[in-house]
């Protein structure tokens, strides 16, 4: 077996071949594509390729495939420059089970809150490496814990994976809005559920509208939270209230809609 990781599609020698005589390719999914697309012109043979595990960016479920039809298995890892590997898969494929020298938590975008288990929300992580400790460093990755230990047997804690950046920062009617505002309306009006931001363009105009989750609607609550809004905001918005659960657990907390036509 012989283990290489690979930093460039071609040979070091610049001829544009593929470096035969892997098996194991550790390589960023796009990098092993390129490969792959350029020894098929080449009419080079890499078939002895057998194993990649990739990293450093999204690996599209397509795009896994396309390995395995190669004959290759594909296995991903999650990670930052600052912290090195967070999480990775098993043979199992089934969420990524965290790395046992850091500590991950899955807080709600812009308050630093833990979500409850299942729900998504920003990778959050403490580090104790003596060189370069981190204490609750927010990668900006959303994810979301997966219950119960891995069907491969490692029993530490589980995460589904990258699923999308934590910024959703944005700008109304000239007015910068961000995650933090919304959860600072939420803790103003203790008892709703999730909260969303949806922003969209209407006739040639910006139009926010917080939907919120709500046991008990009413119009007081929200004249209320209008005016909420525009405080924290300084921008006004409309109120839709949703059913308890309805809203997407996605950990968007802003949902910029706008199509400029």
């Amino acid at each position: 077996m012989k283990l290489v990781t690979t930093t460039s599609p071609t040979s070091p020698s610049g001829t544009g071949s593929p470096v035969p005589g892997r098996t194991i390719s550790t390589i960023t999914p796009s990098f092993l594509k390129i490969l792959i697309e350029k020894a098929a012109e080449l009419g080079k043979d890499i078939s002895s390729i057998k194993h990649a595990f990739v990293g450093a960016e999204a690996l599209p479920p397509s795009l896994r495939q396309m390995f395995i039809d190669k004959g290759m298995t594909c296995l991903q890892s999650y990670g930052t420059a600052d912290l090195g590997t967070i999480a990775y898969e098993s043979e199992a494929i089934q969420g990524m089970t965290v790395d046992e020298g850091v500590i991950v938590e899955i807080v709600r975008p812009g308050t630093g809150d833990p979500v409850p288990e299942g729900d998504v929300g920003e990778v959050v992580v403490t580090s104790f490496n003596r060189a370069y400790p981190l204490i609750r460093f927010g990668t900006g990755d959303m994810s979301a814990v997966l219950a119960g230990p891995s069907p491969c047997g490692r029993t530490n804690m589980r995460i589904k994976g990258w699923m999308g950046r934590a910024d959703q920062r944005t700008k109304v009617r000239g007015m910068f809005v961000d995650p933090e505002q919304i959860a600072e309306i939420s803790k103003k009006h203790p008892g709703l559920g999730r909260l969303r931001l949806v922003i969209d363009w209407v006739s040639q105009a910006d139009v926010m509208t917080l939907k919120v989750e709500a046991p008990s609607p009413s119009p007081d609550l929200e004249k209320a939270l209008g005016g909420t809004i525009r405080t924290v905001c300084k921008v006004g918005g409309k109120v839709e209230f949703a059913s308890p659960g309805s809203l997407p657990n996605d950990g968007k907390v802003i949902d910029d809609v706008r199509k400029y036509t």
